[in-house]
């Protein structure tokens, strides 16, 4: 592998340091293989590093009318009973890489039940991104789904000295949550840079401002 890469960057030092970059893609759709655009001629296969198009360029505006006239078929078809019509939204920028940070930071484990099962890890902004929240990673934390639902919902919050709290609604509400209440007061996981480690203001704005205790 370092061969491969010294080859593409005419390197002679083949046992020295790589920085490798890593594209992470969002918000993807995909179209039927009848609808499959071409690729113009100035795309080639060997590209290595990347290549870009905008609509300034006749091949960038060709794409971008070849996109829109088939997303106008989609929406004129099957889909249009299952979906609304195509609007422009404000994507929360950082979010993938918000995941992705926290998730390794956490060694791929719940803070509070150490669950490593990663279908079932989410990461949650200790303050809510629509509340002004960041996406720092101090403003992160890793759970299972179900504790991820019950800190957001003030079921449930981590303390500035990081212990983990649950409200007595959950008691009262649902007649139930014992395996909730084993966890009560216990310390939570934190990764073990201390510049990743839960923001005490964030966790202290959660408890005052979510936590119904």
């Amino acid at each position: 592998m370092r061969a491969k890469i010294a080859c593409y960057r005419n390197n002679a030092d083949r046992h020295g340091n790589f920085d490798i970059g890593c594209r992470i893609l969002t918000q993807t759709f995909f179209f039927k293989d009848d609808d499959w655009i071409p690729a113009p001629k100035s795309w080639n296969s060997n590209i290595v590093k990347y290549k870009t198009y905008n609509t300034d360029e006749a091949d960038g505006f060709s794409l971008w009318e070849q996109v829109t006239e088939r997303m106008r078929k989609y929406s004129k078809t099957e889909n249009q009973e299952r979906f609304g019509s195509p609007c422009l939204i404000e994507p929360h920028l950082g979010q993938a890489l918000f995941r992705i940070k926290v998730i390794e930071n956490y060694t791929r484990r719940c803070a509070v039940t150490l669950e490593r099962t990663l279908p079932v890890l989410e990461t949650a902004h200790i303050k809510p991104y629509s509340q002004g929240g960041s996406h720092w990673e101090s403003n992160g934390l890793l759970l299972r789904s179900d504790i991820h639902k019950l800190f957001d919902n003030g079921y449930v919050t981590v303390t500035p000295e990081l212990d983990f709290l649950v409200s007595d609604r959950i008691r009262q509400e649902f007649e139930n949550g014992r395996h909730y209440y084993d966890l009560h007061g216990s310390k939570i996981l934190v990764p073990k840079n201390l510049d990743q480690h839960p923001d005490p203001e964030a966790l202290a704005w959660h408890n005052e401002n979510c936590f119904n205790g």
